[in-house]
């Protein structure tokens, strides 16, 4: 009986994180090593759209300064038709480029001209968007599935430890504890990968919302510029 006691309390004395999770059955364990991993990912995510979406609002704010600085057209687009454009910049050069072809093949249309140079805008914002909500799908699928991955642990971690009980046939405190405490641990992890990941969806989604904004009114406002001179251009008939 007194082996027995010890044991238990040395199994007891082991309640360490790491210990809690040595001591987990395989499945347990494999659903702690994929939260620890989807949580990595996560933040470097977070990490990685955070530095973009300052990268990319910086680029907004010089292309615009740089637009409204009085600088011909011409000018910019040469200077950003040279070298790989984001943000404004590739709306900007998607749509001089459609002008300058049109132009060059022998436009004829003003409504046709500037449905096209709408077109390639719209392309181009699209393309700009998945740029920008690209891998915000995983945080939200992590924010969603790691809590219930997590349960589903920590039911299985309940299960064995309820057949150690049976096995070993005490219901003392030092045998149900370290075993509920795994399982446990799994639910903990859950919630520590899902709800950063569920703060930073939201708020990513709205920044990128937010300079999709940005793009749409720029894209209108430089639609409205090149109509009025398509207009003067190609008077209507």
């Amino acid at each position: 009986m007194e082996v027995v006691q010890d044991s238990l309390a040395a199994h007891s004395a082991s309640v360490s994180l790491w210990d809690l999770f040595w001591q987990a059955s395989f499945i347990v364990k494999l659903v702690m090593m994929g939260l620890l991993i989807a949580s990595v990912w996560t933040w470097a995510i977070i990490i990685d759209k955070t530095m973009r979406y300052g990268r990319f609002r910086r680029q907004l704010n010089n292309f615009e300064s740089n637009f409204w600085s009085g600088q011909s057209l011409e000018e910019l687009y040469h200077t950003l038709a040279e070298r790989r454009t984001s943000g404004m910049g590739a709306l900007f050069v998607a749509a001089m480029r459609e002008w300058k072809k049109s132009f060059e093949k022998g436009a004829r249309s003003p409504i046709g001209l500037h449905t096209r140079i709408e077109k390639a805008m719209d392309v181009t914002i699209a393309r700009e968007m998945d740029d920008l909500e690209s891998r915000l799908g995983f945080l939200a699928t992590v924010g969603s599935a790691a809590p219930f991955v997590g349960l589903f642990g920590t039911v299985v971690g309940i299960m064995t430890s309820f057949q150690a009980i049976a096995g070993s046939k005490s219901t003392n405190l030092a045998v149900v504890a370290p075993g509920i405490a795994e399982a446990l641990l799994a639910t903990a992890i859950g919630l520590v990968a899902a709800i950063p990941a569920v703060i930073a969806y939201n708020k990513l989604s709205a920044d990128a919302g937010k300079l999709g904004m940005r793009l749409e009114a720029f894209a209108d406002e430089f639609s409205a510029i090149l109509s009025r001179q398509i207009d003067e251009k190609l008077p209507a008939r």
